[in-house]
């Protein structure tokens, strides 16, 4: 049980993982959420389209849920929402003016109107028992915002993702001063964006990319396809100057990006200049010398536009001579399918320009040096590291621990675990399930990991299929075996020599009197499982079919 006066912190995702970032936070029987997201699957997640965090832990109580507090745009920070409300949809959902925008578009898909706050930095709102200061932070997208939570058992300091851009594309600076001033007011608990723990020094500026895009577009003879992610304002920005400056035209191309920068134009925070922007089906119209196309896919995902064009599966046919500029770093995982989209693109005549290359892209959150900044300015009691691998976890708390925490108050947490503020002090006391919940077209949670290892065996080594008749009265084999098989790798006429096998088999069981149809399949699998093992050194799904007579 929470004592009486403590804080109690549970992270359903983002810690060991970079995406699915929730935190409930709870105090006096009350709850809030910060952030509610997505992550994306990996290649051993066939057929997944999106995991979710578990909501268990909260299903029973999602009437004491004050608010979800959602500190940016990104899918990692908001994807699972609409999947939250479709569990309660008058959950107040508090963020700034873009967030809310975007939320906003994304849940009119989903048929949901959302109860919305709009907060914006150096203001304080209260939601039952949390008192909630917004700071502004500086990110890969506008608006975002860290958020300093009090209680009665002390202040709360969440960053969100954050860098330390000197100079940023919008002006607007992470609030330094406002991460001081309450550490001089004393931050009980710091939980820090962890992503770049162990890159050394200071991120660089986001102004010093806007050079490099501006050469590639000015030197490209044909073409320039830019692949950004579809909520990187800043980016899509420094793109659509570039091609105004070189009297280029833009069109964009996948749902997300036209949806999100078209939201991002009517706030205003994306500067369009007058007759820039053409419709993609027009675009063929155009000299190709005289045209930008901006895309979603920079991370190799298989139906986004990119690799739709690298596999000759879209209307915009990649050309010699076209430059393909990739816009984003690489999410860890994804390595395999960017290198595949790259080769594909390559392959057609494309020119890739890509982070490897060239400087095209800033992350956009905070080096080491940066994270040691923000430690000695908040000075914090306790600190646990989050939104972040394993390894982003630990060498974060190598920092704070530089810094003067001391190793007895730094918590490393994982999904899951409980953490308890009570008294000025954070303690791991417990653990809940924090399981993946996946998304499989309309299915949701039906999906389990049973599944996905069945998928993945189905995808390695194929399947072989038996049907066999017997008699229901005495198990005798009355016709069959038929073997049918798929993706197995093995000769079908090879069957023909072992099908003696088993009806060997079967006829001993028959004379043993075994007449239930579970075992005589499990006598079915066995015997071609341990045949295909020992004559090919493989490991198919066998499927055996029992008919009674």
């Amino acid at each position: 049980m929470l004592p009486e006066g403590g804080l109690r912190i549970v992270a359903l995702g983002g810690l060991g993982e970079i995406g699915r970032n929730m935190a409930v936070f709870e105090y006096d029987g009350r709850l809030l959420v910060v952030d509610c997201g997505v992550l994306f699957p990996e290649p051993d997640q066939p057929g997944v389209d999106l995991i979710l965090p578990d909501f268990e832990y909260i299903r029973d109580r999602l009437d004491d849920v004050e608010a979800v507090v959602l500190t940016h745009a990104h899918e990692d920070h908001i994807g699972a929402v609409p999947y939250l409300l479709r569990e309660r949809r008058n959950i107040p959902l508090i963020g700034s003016r873009l967030t809310l925008a975007l939320i906003e578009a994304k849940l009119t898909e989903h048929r949901i109107q959302p109860t919305k706050v709009e907060v914006v930095e150096g203001e304080r709102h209260t939601f039952g028992p949390f008192d909630c200061e917004f700071l502004a932070v500086n990110h890969s997208i506008p608006d975002a915002l860290a958020v300093a939570i009090r209680t009665p058992a002390g202040i709360v300091l969440h960053t969100g993702d954050f860098r330390m851009d000197q100079l940023p594309s919008d002006g607007r600076l992470t609030d330094l001063g406002g991460f001081a001033r309450l550490g001089t007011e004393g931050v009980d608990l710091l939980m820090s964006d962890s992503t770049n723990a162990e890159v050394p020094g200071f991120v660089t500026s986001e102004r010093e990319i806007g050079p490099v895009i501006d050469e590639v577009i000015r030197t490209s003879e044909q073409r320039v396809i830019v692949a950004s992610f579809a909520s990187h304002v800043h980016r899509i920005q420094q793109v659509m100057d570039a091609a105004a400056k070189h009297r280029r035209k833009v069109a964009l191309v996948g749902r997300s990006m036209v949806r999100n920068m078209g939201v991002a134009r009517d706030l205003g925070y994306l500067k369009v200049p007058p007759d820039l922007i053409v419709d993609s089906r027009d675009i063929e119209e155009w000299p190709p010398k005289d045209v930008v196309l901006i895309c979603t896919g920079s991370q190799g995902e298989p139906m986004a536009a990119l690799s739709r064009m690298a596999n000759r599966d879209h209307p915009i046919r990649i050309a010699e001579g076209d430059t393909v500029l990739l816009a984003s770093s690489l999410v860890p995982g994804n390595e395999t399918a960017v290198n595949k989209v790259i080769n594909g693109l390559t392959r057609w005549g494309a020119r890739v320009v890509h982070k490897g290359n060239a400087k095209v892209h800033v992350s956009g959150h905070a080096a080491a040096g940066e994270l040691l900044y923000v430690l000695n300015l908040t000075r914090p009691s306790n600190f646990m590291p989050v939104h972040g691998e394993w390894r982003h976890l630990r060498a974060h708390a190598k920092l704070a621990a530089l810094t003067g925490v001391p190793e007895d108050h730094i918590v490393i947490a994982e999904d899951g675990v409980v953490v308890d503020l009570v008294d000025g002090r954070a303690k791991i006391v417990g653990a809940v399930h924090a399981g993946y919940v996946y998304v499989d077209g309309s299915s949701v949670g039906e999906i389990t990991d049973t599944s996905l290892k069945d998928r993945r065996i189905l995808g390695d080594e194929g399947f072989i299929s038996v049907v066999v008749v017997v008699d229901s009265n005495t198990g005798k084999l009355t016709a069959g075996p038929e073997i049918h098989a798929r993706g197995s790798g093995i000769d079908p006429m090879q069957f023909d020599e072992f099908i003696p096998q088993i009806q060997r088999a079967l006829e001993e069981k028959a004379a043993d009197g075994v007449v239930d149809m579970q075992e005589i399949r499990r006598v079915v699998r066995r015997t071609v499982g341990r045949w295909v093992s020992d004559t090919y050194r493989r490991r198919p799904m066998i499927i055996p079919v029992v008919l009674e007579v």
